[in-house]
């Protein structure tokens, strides 16, 4: 399945990659994936990914806003 937007955020050892796709049913929804190096081995990577469904896409937004605005408070 094709991505319909794609970019990649690198955070020294750790890469983000967030995607947004379309299902069959035409929805759309994103995936976040982090890859970083195994712990063990550096030529292995391991991967972890959640997928936000647009009927969340909103709501996580929000949380994610509030969320760096308390990292941001000094």
């Amino acid at each position: 399945m094709d991505s319909l937007f794609s970019t990649t955020v690198k955070s020294g050892r750790t890469t983000y990659f967030i995607d947004v796709k379309e299902a069959k049913n035409k929805s759309k929804y994103i995936t976040i994936a982090e890859s970083q190096p195994s712990a063990t081995d550096d030529k292995k990577f391991t991967r972890k990914s959640i997928i936000v469904f647009d009927n969340s896409a909103e709501k996580l937004r929000n949380a994610l806003d509030e969320a760096i605005q308390m990292i941001n408070k000094k």
